[in-house]
């Protein structure tokens, strides 16, 4: 078994209901190799079928030295009689990519969006669409990313005398949250588990990989061990997601008393008192004809929800027990609700 990653099972995956994937995510612990990976497949995919490819950031900023960030390291290993080099366009909306001077793709930012669309022509070569880090270490996403996300697909996807085209998107990162926003909408968060290893939605595949090489050597590395006891190693070197903290996610039963409903993100959450063991439990069951309904955002709210604002009492007094150990959640979404409720 080799020590690096290979792509090539989950490439070949189908989704679901027994058609090709549009989208393949691939999660793993750090220096896996996915990167290096991916980033040579879809190079090969130019040099021998004229594949053009986009590399897809975040923010426009992460455009800059985006030949050398994408193509350093497999130049030495794979390429090394071919240079890249970029020349940014648009005013600095997005770059286009040169192999030994021959036009093979691009760089464009989520958070250019509105201009992707306005330009969609200009990209209709586009034949794969590959993003690097899906998953935010600091939890920083653009505002209304999928959305965005789902632009720029749809932008890149029309053209060439065809009204959508078949532009699979690659996506790649360490395991960092459940909780982040593409495994919310695909609804992976409510269906990932202890050793899953593919899974398999419509119109998707992902990949939890766990390289046993790449967390041998970051264990031997003096580095490490130096910090050995913290989340970020447990994260490095174990595959534990890093800002999913399971503490207080258990099954709580009895009789208890209704105090709220929560709306995050569009879902309903219950949140009930325990008084038998003084526990406050949050979970997905919501009762829709209690009249105490708070939306947590605005997006959320409407003439049945009234803002937080208006619960300050409330909420106040669940942020004490919260603080005190006093909360138990059903699943990490219903946590990240309350969390969100409480962070107000």
């Amino acid at each position: 078994m080799s020590k690096y990653y290979d792509g090539t099972k989950l490439l070949s995956m189908k989704d679901i209901n027994g058609g090709t994937p549009e989208i393949y995510l691939v999660e793993s612990n750090r220096t896996d190799g996915k990167t290096t990976f991916y980033n040579r497949y879809v190079v090969n995919g130019f040099l021998k079928k004229g594949k053009k490819f986009a590399l897809l950031y975040r923010y426009d900023y992460e455009l800059c030295d985006i030949a050398d960030k994408f193509f350093k390291d497999i130049h030495g290993l794979f390429f090394p009689d071919y240079h890249m080099t970029a020349k940014t366009a648009g005013k600095g909306k997005y770059v286009n990519l040169f192999l030994n001077d021959e036009h093979c793709g691009y760089g464009i930012a989520i958070n250019n969006a509105d201009y992707i669309k306005k330009n969609s022509h200009l990209f209709s070569d586009v034949e794969v669409i590959l993003m690097d880090e899906f998953q935010s270490e600091d939890n920083r996403y653009c505002d209304r990313e999928i959305i965005k996300f789902r632009s720029i697909h749809t932008s890149i996807a029309r053209g060439n005398n065809k009204q959508v085209r078949y532009v699979p998107v690659i996506m790649m990162s360490n395991c960092v949250s459940i909780l982040n926003p593409y495994y919310v909408k695909l609804g992976i968060t409510d269906r990932l588990r202890d050793g899953t290893k593919f899974l398999r939605g419509k119109g998707f595949v992902l990949e939890h990989h766990f390289n046993e090489s790449a967390s041998q050597a970051q264990a031997e590395s003096a580095f490490n061990q130096a910090f050995e006891d913290d989340e970020y190693t447990s994260y490095s070197l174990q595959n534990v997601y890093l800002n999913d903290n399971k503490t207080f996610i258990s099954k709580v039963e009895g009789k208890s008393r209704y105090i709220c409903t929560l709306r995050y993100m569009g879902v309903d959450y219950a949140v009930r008192e325990y008084a038998e063991n003084g526990i406050i439990y949050c979970d997905d069951k919501a009762d829709k004809t209690y009249p105490i309904r708070i939306s947590i955002t605005t997006d959320d709210h409407d003439i049945n929800y009234v803002m937080l604002k208006r619960n300050d009492y409330l909420l106040c007094n669940l942020r004490y027990l919260f603080e005190h150990g006093c909360f138990r959640f059903k699943n990490l979404p219903c946590k990240d609700a309350v969390l969100n409720a409480l962070k107000y």
